[in-house]
């Protein structure tokens, strides 16, 4: 229990014969009194009011007020953490947490980097009373923590600085793509290029970053720009990345050897984003109207008869690289149609060849049919001396009439049919002079 004292301390004693009447001296004088109108303002004012309109004690309006303002609390957290939960991301392993997109977790996908340490830490009350085991096993859910773990694992990373700048770094889903030509050529170039540039920025050591500014934008300002992310200097690292390096102190060798390749690979992979970031600046000032604008106000200055000659020598240049352009196109349109030419003619060579070879097969197996034009079993000098009349006769007709024999002889099933036609072609080649009859032995 507390305990106090009483000090007693006498008042100053006046110096010795000081009197009022001789030693006060006035330094000022009271004004006159004047009536003012006052109007009760403030929030001590309205806190009288509120408890006298509802006739309150100060405990009571205290505690109305505490719930009021705890509601309101929960009210803002629902209204700005309002995220639809993934059903897929529910089912998450917590043993991949690597994998994971923590923002999504904490369902704080729309600020990712901006997230301040108060909304993470309230995005996670949020997703503990929403998912810890307890309360699902007593509204009837699984006991499965999985992705409480989840939520836990986000929320260490997202509010342990270095953790979270490893993860931001490899946040792809932050970055903003670069626009395309077209559509930065629709009237949004300045816009589409500043959020790209924008989102490059947080990753620079130096801050303030220079905007990307638009058409409005002075010279300097656009020397500015270019400069600051041509020597950007980045604090992205790519630690997040990283193998798992083993823990255990029996197998260094193995260790030292997974921190060496962890290193190059994180050297390696800053090497391709300083050249990515490079090409991202070399695209946007390549299609940067104002750059253009600027150096053509600084030729304006030199001699006009120089520039005259100098637009004549590029006019001259495209038209001849058009030309040769032209030609080489001339060249290479030439060059495929007869290539086509080639492959038809080939094609066509190789169908008719094919032809010929299955009229030539139907041919000799209309004599096999005919059992080369015996009765029973026909002997070889038989067979040789019927296919030996059949080669002569098309050794002596082209395709056309190749094809045109085959077609008699397809349909024919009788040996004197067969016979009959074979030997109506024969006597048409020894009429025509093609072949002798004394060439022809079996089919004359």
């Amino acid at each position: 229990m507390a305990t106090h004292a009483n000090v007693n301390l006498p008042l100053p004693v006046l110096p010795e014969g000081w009197s009022g009447e001789k030693d006060f001296k006035a330094i000022g004088s009271i004004s006159a009194a004047t009536q003012r109108s006052i109007e009760p303002v403030g929030p001590h004012f309205l806190a009288h009011a509120r408890r006298a309109r509802h006739k309150r004690t100060f405990s009571e309006d205290d505690r109305i007020q505490a719930q009021e303002n705890a509601k309101k609390v929960e009210d803002d957290d629902s209204g700005e953490i309002s995220e639809p939960e993934d059903p897929s991301m529910l089912l998450r392993d917590a043993k991949d947490w690597k994998q994971q997109d923590h923002y999504a977790v904490l369902g704080l996908s729309k600020y990712r980097y901006r997230a301040t340490e108060d909304q993470i830490k309230r995005a996670h009350r949020k997703k503990v009373l929403k998912h810890h085991p307890d309360k699902r096993a007593a509204a009837g859910g699984t006991e499965d923590d999985s992705f409480f773990k989840c939520i836990q694992k986000a929320t260490e990373v997202l509010l342990d600085p270095i953790k979270r700048r490893q993860f931001d770094s490899v946040d792809e889903r932050a970055d903003v793509e670069p626009p395309s030509k077209k559509a930065a050529k629709d009237g949004k170039y300045y816009k589409l290029w500043s959020a790209t540039f924008k989102a490059e920025g947080r990753f620079s050591k130096v801050q303030p970053v220079p905007k990307f500014g638009d058409e409005k934008s002075t010279k300097e300002e656009v020397d500015a720009f270019y400069n600051f992310f041509y020597n950007f200097d980045s604090w992205r690292s790519f630690e997040y990345q990283d193998e798992d390096v083993p823990d255990d102190n029996e197998n260094r060798d193995q260790k030292r050897h997974m921190e060496r390749k962890n290193n190059n690979a994180r050297k390696k992979k800053k090497t391709e984003d300083s050249a990515r970031l490079r090409k991202l600046v070399d695209d946007a000032m390549a299609g940067d109207a104002r750059i253009k604008q600027f150096r053509q106000e600084a030729n304006a200055s030199k001699n006009k008869k120089k520039l005259d000659k100098e637009q004549a020598e590029r006019d001259a240049k495209e038209a001849k690289e058009k030309e040769k352009a032209k030609a080489e196109q001339d060249k290479k349109d030439a060059e495929e149609k007869a290539k086509i030419e080639r492959e038809s003619n080939k094609k066509n060579k190789e169908q008719a060849k094919a032809a010929v070879k299955k009229n030539r097969r139907v041919m000799k197996g209309s004599v096999k049919d005919a059992n080369y034009f015996v009765e029973g079993e026909a002997p070889a000098s038989a067979i040789n001396a019927v296919l030996a009349d059949v080669e002569t006769i098309q050794g002596k007709i082209d395709a056309d009439e190749t094809a045109e024999l085959a077609d008699k002889l397809r349909d024919l099933k009788l040996a004197a049919d067969i016979k009959k036609v074979w030997t109506a072609e024969a006597k048409r080649l020894v009429d025509a002079s093609k072949i002798k009859a004394s060439d022809i032995k079996t089919l004359a």
